[in-house]
């Protein structure tokens, strides 16, 4: 049996500018995760995780259903895991032995709140394929690869950052110069300590849920005419981002403050519904910094002490959010 996990992922900072050639540091932790678990087997047979159960007790069972988790689950996600890496290993004339398996996968990440669900449930896949093939591929194709099941066969909009910090599994910082791009296929990443981050928490709410596809497919639009204002967003993130990383490489966990501005930045291009814009308000009035982890639905930020983090518990709880520290994967 091959046990494989990959974890959610926080955008700390240069959020959403990962695929329009920007820069962002993200990270992933172990609250939650996504299991696959794979064996030899005569057929091949995908099981499905309980999300995707097509019994329900009632109507509004299945209403509740649809609306936190949506209509698609992850059984097309490893459908596409499977096609992607075939596809890849014939191009690369890499034989792929010729056996079956079963592959089981469940996740716990909360869907649909920008956390990066379906991209952990494919990386767990691909690493528990890799294993199962004997086949090596470097980290930064291995990301390109996770992206393509989503995009490229899926049609879902997204960017690397997810991917990457879900395949380095640290903390990592991520340049998408476009010139990198085009030279080298992938940009720079530099994985780093989790230890030079300062506090961070993060809280989401279930209701919340939408789905990055829906801000990534207006961004791409935007960014594709030319959007001036967006445009300008990105290279003010990825100025962002270089500050951060700045800071932190010289033990300066102070970035509160850019933080704070990156969501101010995102709120002037991009419309935020009031369900959001509670979930930032509630912790900027406990004295916390506070941005998106991702698309929506969840945010992420510093505190600076427990007294802090208290009151920023006690103002979520007042809006029926949920609150943790996050364990950073190493």
């Amino acid at each position: 049996m091959i046990e494989t996990t990959a974890y959610p992922r926080a955008a700390l900072i240069g959020n959403p500018s990962d695929g329009y050639f920007g820069k962002t540091i993200a990270f992933t932790f172990k609250n939650f995760e996504a299991r696959v678990e794979l064996r030899e087997s005569g057929v091949l047979q995908i099981i499905p995780c309980e999300r995707e159960s097509l019994l329900f007790s009632s109507v509004s069972h299945l209403n509740d259903e649809v609306k936190q988790y949506g209509y698609y689950g992850g059984v097309r996600l490893i459908k596409a895991a499977i096609k992607t890496l075939s596809e890849y290993c014939a191009e690369h004339n890499i034989k792929l032995a010729d056996k079956n398996f079963i592959l089981r996968y469940a996740s716990s990440i909360p869907g649909r709140l920008g956390l990066a669900g379906s991209s952990a449930i494919i990386t767990a896949a691909m690493k528990a394929m890799m294993q199962f093939y004997g086949i090596d591929i470097a980290k930064p194709v291995l990301a390109n690869l996770v992206l393509a099941v989503e995009k490229k066969e899926l049609h879902i909009g997204g960017g690397l950052q997810d991917r990457v910090a879900q395949v380095y599994g640290r903390p990592v910082y991520m340049n998408f110069d476009k010139s990198l791009m085009d030279a080298q296929g992938y940009g720079e990443y530099i994985s780093f300590d989790p230890m030079l981050l300062p506090n961070i928490y993060l809280a989401y709410r279930n209701n919340l849920a939408e789905g990055s596809e829906i801000t990534h497919n207006d961004l791409g639009k935007r960014f594709a005419n030319g959007d001036a204002a967006l445009i300008d967003a990105i290279e003010k993130w990825k100025a962002l981002t270089d500050e951060v990383w700045q800071r932190l490489s010289n033990g300066n966990k102070n970035i509160g403050d850019l933080i704070d501005r990156n969501f101010d930045i995102r709120k002037s291009v991009i419309a935020i519904s009031q369900g959001n814009m509670e979930l930032i308000s509630a912790a900027r009035n406990s004295g916390a910094s506070a941005k998106f982890t991702g698309s929506g639905g969840a945010i992420i930020g510093t505190y600076t002490d427990d007294a802090m983090y208290e009151k920023l518990v006690k103002n979520m709880t007042a809006i029926n959010a949920s609150v943790i520290k996050p364990i950073i994967t190493e």
